[in-house]
């Protein structure tokens, strides 16, 4: 399954499901990201998760046996405090979630408060408090604007599915009537935020993911060349039923090697 090949000087991947699973590097993961950092191609690891800072994120990659600069990694988190910060800066947020979202707002030059806020911004946490959504709840009704970092509703965990921000934005949707606008994938949003942080241009540029509903869908959208690896989500028996289709299907980032 592929399309007319073509150059690929610049490549984004998705984290979990292409280079690790349950904290363990998949094999040609390191490999791989060893040689575009050798060969000075333009790389960034995309992620939804927005618990975690881009340091944060390199310590638990490296943990695996996989070296990634701190500054070649961009999250959901990162992406939506790109977003509003362009939309209204020098903004004030209240924000529901952990490092990962409150830093990057910060380092956007937002102000953090539950004081009429210009957005009420939801990410991901361990630790939802009934407390922090109901304040949400009554500053979006007050008129703050819904803002979440992705619409994954549940996320992984060695002990089976959890909630995520997604099944949070739901409940406070109930509670408002508002629905919010998600940054994240599969919004291109957060594949176009990401090459321009490289300064990349999308017809040279490759999305390597195992989820067709996020990864390969919004790569489609934001004009990449699509790779679904068979090591995440999506099975290869799955891929027929989906109404489009990624560029590329391969084995496993052990596969692309080779292509860069």
């Amino acid at each position: 399954m592929t399309e007319t090949t073509r150059e690929i000087d610049t490549w984004l991947t998705d984290m979990d499901g292409v280079l690790v699973h349950e904290q363990k590097a998949i094999p040609g993961a390191a490999e791989f990201l060893d040689r575009l950092q050798h060969k000075g191609r333009p790389f960034l690891v995309l992620t939804n998760n927005s618990i975690y800072t881009p340091r944060d994120l390199r310590a638990r990659l490296s943990a695996s046996g996989i070296d990634v600069p701190e500054e070649s990694i961009w999250t959901s988190a990162l992406a939506t405090a790109t977003f509003v910060s362009q939309q209204m800066p020098g903004g004030k947020a209240y924000a529901v979630g952990e490092a990962g979202l409150t830093t990057a707002l910060y380092e956007a030059g937002y102000t953090l408060t539950d004081s009429d806020p210009d957005y009420v911004i939801v990410g991901e946490t361990r630790t939802y408090s009934f407390e922090a959504i109901t304040r949400a709840v009554r500053l979006i009704r007050d008129g703050a604007r819904f803002i979440c970092t992705n619409p994954d509703a549940t996320g992984p965990s060695v002990d089976g599915p959890l909630p995520a921000t997604g099944a949070v934005a739901a409940m406070i949707t109930k509670a408002t009537g508002r629905d919010p606008y998600f940054v994240g994938k599969p919004n291109p949003m957060m594949f176009r935020s990401a090459l321009n942080r490289i300064d990349a241009h999308s017809e040279r540029t490759a999305m390597i993911g195992d989820r067709m509903d996020t990864d390969v869908v919004a790569g489609i959208e934001a004009g990449l060349h699509t790779f679904l690896v068979l090591t995440g989500s999506t099975k290869a028996e799955d891929v027929e039923s989906w109404p489009f289709r990624p560029s590329e299907v391969v084995g496993s980032i052990a596969d692309l090697v080779d292509r860069v």
